[in-house]
């Protein structure tokens, strides 16, 4: 079948609040430059707890200039230079809705932040907690380092946010499955991206370590969570619309669901793909061993980057998850132990992916909260 004849990128319909915009000069700002900051509405889910969005300078996937926001809640027993906690929640979402800044004031059920009660438990530590849009401008849902570069951006922002009290603040980094992505590629990007910042953890659990391997077992099968591979595929194409043109490859089926999720979060993703493979919306899968494609899946795979971290990692996951591919985690971790990295490896009794979170947060939070006290990280190597 013939590919479709309109086949450009489909990008997120923009945020209609101009407090998201790319102002003109982005440029001439550093990676992690204030752009812009907002008092928020307080949230009756974060009792005694100011919120406060602020814009920042981050970077693309391939090295543009981008503006990208994150969210810190201030509890009342914050004193200033008081512990910084940035959580990467899981953002499975093409479009403006799903960002986290947006969920925090959503009125959709769906939506709703889940992790709010282990997150009250770190305000109440008095924890400010940073909340970062990690998918940023085009909600590029798949592409991982993007995602850990806006995360350690986000960090300089709030430190250089002088209303919020950080800048002498310790910095530990957590998230799970998608947000875990974007935790985990912050940690192994900080010793080039950021060297300055010093990240006393990171709490990372059920990363998607290995792109191209998990394409390869979301894709050609049908599955439940195909939409969730789609989806990958149309958030690389907005980060790399040269290098992986996706859309090019879809028939008329494939561009209409396409279509259908572009501006969706999860349920929307979920139910569009449940049940469908790649050769149901593919004119032609030869793209899967196109070198230039398989590049771009390598570039975001963190058991392929040649980085290590140079903080404490805890790490945790379900070692049956069928939904990621578990030996690129355990060659991440071993890799990492070689070169000295203390990590702490927490397997979860969990058989799947989204309970796994639940049961993990506790310990993973119990660990983060030793590390901000500043003490020795244990390791599993």
């Amino acid at each position: 079948m013939a590919p479709a004849a309109h086949a450009d990128p489909i990008y997120p319909a923009p945020d209609p609040d101009p407090f998201y915009a790319q102002p003109a000069d982005i440029a001439d700002h550093a990676p992690g430059d204030v752009l812009a900051t907002r008092p928020m509405p307080p949230l009756l889910v974060f009792p005694e707890t100011t919120v406060t969005m602020v814009k920042f300078r981050s970077t693309s996937s391939e090295g543009g200039p981008i503006a990208a926001v994150t969210t810190v809640l201030t509890p009342r027993e914050h004193q200033p230079g008081g512990p910084l906690l940035s959580y990467q929640h899981i953002i499975n979402g093409l479009g403006a809705q799903c960002a986290v800044s947006r969920v925090l004031y959503t009125t959709d059920p769906n939506l709703y932040v889940k992790e709010a009660v282990a997150l009250n438990v770190a305000l109440r530590r008095g924890w400010s907690v940073a909340l970062p849009d990690h998918l940023g401008p085009n909600f590029a849902y798949g592409a991982a380092k993007l995602g850990g570069q806006i995360t350690l951006d986000g960090i300089r922002a709030a430190k250089r946010t002088p209303e919020l009290g950080l800048g002498e603040s310790r910095v530990a980094m957590a998230g799970y499955s998608g947000g875990g992505m974007a935790t985990a590629w912050a940690a192994a990007l900080a010793p080039r991206y950021a060297p300055e910042l010093d990240i006393a953890g990171a709490a990372t659990g059920g990363v998607p370590m290995n792109l191209e391997k998990m394409v390869r077992q979301l894709g050609f099968q049908s599955h439940p969570a195909f939409g969730l591979a789609m989806a990958a595929a149309i958030g690389l194409e907005r980060e790399y619309p040269d290098r992986l043109p996706i859309s090019t490859q879809m028939n008329a089926a494939g561009l209409s669901a396409r279509n259908a999720m572009a501006n969706g979060c999860t349920n929307e993703i979920m139910a569009i793909g449940a049940g469908h493979n790649a050769r149901e919306f593919a004119a032609s899968t030869s793209m899967i061993d196109d070198p230039t494609v398989l590049s771009v899946l390598q570039e975001n795979s963190l058991e392929l980057y040649d980085g290590v971290p140079n903080t404490p990692i805890f790490e945790w996951h379900s070692p049956t998850d069928p939904l990621i591919p578990v030996d690129a985690i355990v060659n991440t971790d071993r890799r990492y132990c070689a070169a000295g990295v203390a990590v702490d490896v927490n397997l979860n009794s969990s058989p799947e992916h989204l309970s796994a979170a639940v049961l993990g947060l506790p310990a993973a939070l119990d660990w983060v909260d030793a590390r901000l006290r500043g003490e020795p990280a244990p390791t599993t190597c």
